[in-house]
């Protein structure tokens, strides 16, 4: 088979492969490395660092995640009311896209951050009486006034400040298109789409108490809010500091726009006042989104990025995710290993993870972009023969370097997506990950519409190699173009055994997103963890470039020191996304809300 020709930078030729029998003997997770100084020193040779101003004094308790159990269906979110709102309408005998859609739009009331109606996402659905599943794109995508030089400065160098806090980074918005058409085409018929939107209508109107993730992320988006007098007047007080403990935040605008596309649908939104309204601030501000941009958006039904690992059928997100070619891709690298004998974050199975993750990371920034404008090579890079290829260039004991590196680490954190997993009676799933890019998007409030609106064309490569605002880089193929969707790494995904759902997951986390995703399905299908465990256990990130291995501060000190003995540059960061995900059991669903995001619920019926 021929593969993608690798121009990637790594340091140094291919390295060669070490025995099995060595492997095995690697320390396992909770036990000192007899490779680790006892220093922590690193090894001859080497060149690792840990960055001791961000390690902890001592280990970290992990998060937890709060589960519960459904013997018909399951829901899981970030946020409770959502969770609640979605358990009623499969109660009421609603199926998982129902429920879906009602989850969505209270999530753009109730956890305003990250769930929206001003932004965009993708959502995997499985069809069980069909044994069918589809990928709903409905990415933010490129105004036609954005050129390939649209966020360079003076002298063509990435202006980050133009695609990440200016107008010019707002991409027509997608998900009002994508929710509706997945009730048009994939609901029950027993709930209208104002029915599904009554709850959120009411939350709106009447208000909800800031607590939980609402009142941390309010406090830290404050500076961001307060740039916008339409967004200050919603989600601050009068003099400028945010809503509180104790306070109510009541969404009137918010429940107008909602009443219009209850009673209109889709329409509402992308023609008439509303769309007038989301054009004028963009214009008003220094934009460049105009009514035609809105009038032509259209979500796109795609076929799933399928994969095999272990027995079990893998299905994720297409292009313009980068998400499920390259989970696919790392789970291919690392079939090849025999990572359960080396147990669930052990030095030796997180070392081989952590190389898995370079290799996908490093073709993610060659290969990947909107696949209606460029072409993707998925069959290969998705392919057993490839991941052999490269799999046979991974030393068990040793890192390999990456060529080059940036001056400055990713941003850490999983605050500016989220996910919820839905599985109903029938056994139909739903995996859904949405996003307004930036915790509240770019913080500016369209008019009198109460919608935020989002920064997500600062997912395009502004120049070849420049990186966005999570650390990746991107090339030629993720340059901003006239109604292209920006890369993205948001990963909803279901993993079937025998046809039917065995795992639902997904996660916000920025360029962590395909990472944490990766390690939930490992933990729960090969380690065969519980779905708790499997949310709960540290999680590691490496993206290619910079070469430096992000670990959460939870991770035991001595796993840390035996992958600082393999020549990792460890960098210890804050908790690595909220992985909402179900885990099917005998008698039903196992739903684990992530405790990394302060307010989930899974809540099964």
């Amino acid at each position: 088979m021929q593969v993608p020709v690798r121009r990637l930078a790594f340091a140094g030729a291919m390295l060669c492969l070490v025995a099995w029998p060595a492997i095995a003997q690697a320390p396992s997770a909770g036990a000192p490395s007899s490779e680790a100084p006892s220093s922590g020193a690193p090894s001859p040779g080497a060149a690792p660092r840990i960055d001791a101003q961000a390690a902890p004094s001592s280990i970290t308790e992990p998060a937890r995640a709060q589960t519960a159990i459904g013997r018909r269906g399951m829901v899981v979110t970030q946020e409770k009311r959502a969770t609640r709102i979605g358990v009623e309408i499969l109660e009421r005998g609603g199926n998982a896209v129902d429920a879906a859609v009602a989850v969505g739009f209270a999530l753009a009331v109730t956890l305003p951050r990250a769930g929206n109606l001003g932004g965009g996402g993708f959502m995997m659905v499985h069809l069980a009486d069909r044994n069918e599943s589809v990928a709903i794109d409905y990415r933010e995508t490129a105004p036609r006034g954005i050129a390939a030089d649209s966020f360079l400065d003076a002298d063509g160098k990435a202006d980050p400040e133009k695609s990440r806090n200016g107008p010019l980074a707002i991409g027509v918005p997608g998900t009002v298109a994508g929710l509706t058409l997945a009730l048009e085409r994939h609901g029950s018929g027993k709930f209208t789409l104002a029915e599904l939107l009554a709850p959120a209508i009411a939350l709106a109107r009447e208000g909800i108490p800031v607590e939980d993730d609402l009142l941390d992320s309010l406090l830290l988006a404050q500076p961001r809010l307060a740039r916008w007098p339409s967004a200050a007047k919603i989600f601050l007080k009068q003099d400028g500091t945010p809503l509180g403990a104790g306070d109510t935040l009541v969404q009137q605008d918010l429940a107008h726009t909602l009443d219009a596309i209850a009673r209109d649908g889709a329409r509402a939104f992308y023609t008439g006042p509303i769309a007038d309204e989301i054009v004028a601030a963009a214009v008003n501000s220094g934009g460049v989104l105009r009514r035609s941009d809105i009038e032509d958006y259209m979500p796109v039904v795609r076929e799933p990025v399928r994969g095999t690992f272990r027995g079990y059928d893998v299905l994720s997100m297409p292009p313009a995710s980068s998400g499920g070619v390259h989970l696919v891709e790392m789970l291919n690298i690392l079939e090849g290993f025999p990572l359960r004998s080396l147990r669930a974050n052990s030095p030796a199975s997180l070392h081989l993870m952590i190389e898995a993750m370079k290799l996908a990371y490093a073709d993610r920034a060659e290969y990947l972009g909107d696949s209606d404008f460029v072409d993707v090579p998925i069959e290969l890079l998705t392919s057993k023969d490839y991941a052999a290829e490269l799999r046979e260039g991974i030393d068990s004991r040793q890192a390999r370097e990456v060529g080059s590196t940036l001056p400055d680490p990713p941003a850490g954190g999983g605050g500016n997506t989220t996910h919820f997993s839905i599985v109903d009676a029938a056994g139909n799933a739903v995996a859904n990950t949405y996003s307004l890019n930036f915790n509240y998007g770019l913080g500016l409030v369209a008019g009198t519409t109460g919608i935020l609106l989002n920064n997500t064309l600062d997912d395009f490569a502004a120049a070849p190699g420049a990186a966005n605002a999570f650390g990746l880089t991107g090339g030629a193929l993720n340059a901003p173009a006239p109604g292209k969707r920006p890369l993205s790494s948001m990963t909803p995904t279901i993993v079937l055994k025998d046809g039917k759902v065995h795992l639902v997951t997904g996660a916000p986390g920025g360029s962590r997103i395909i990472t944490t995703v990766l390690q939930v399905v490992l933990n729960a299908v090969e380690y065969g963890k519980s779905i708790g465990e499997a949310v709960t256990l540290p999680r590691v990130h490496h993206q290619w470039r910079p070469d430096e291995v992000t670990v959460e501060k939870a991770m035991p000190a001595e796993i840390v020191r035996a992958l600082t003995a393999r020549g990792h540059n460890v960098r210890f960061g804050p908790a690595a996304g909220s992985a909402h995900s179900i885990l099917a059991i005998p008698d039903g669903y196992m739903g684990a809300a992530d405790q990394r995001a302060r307010g989930s619920l899974a809540a099964g019926y």
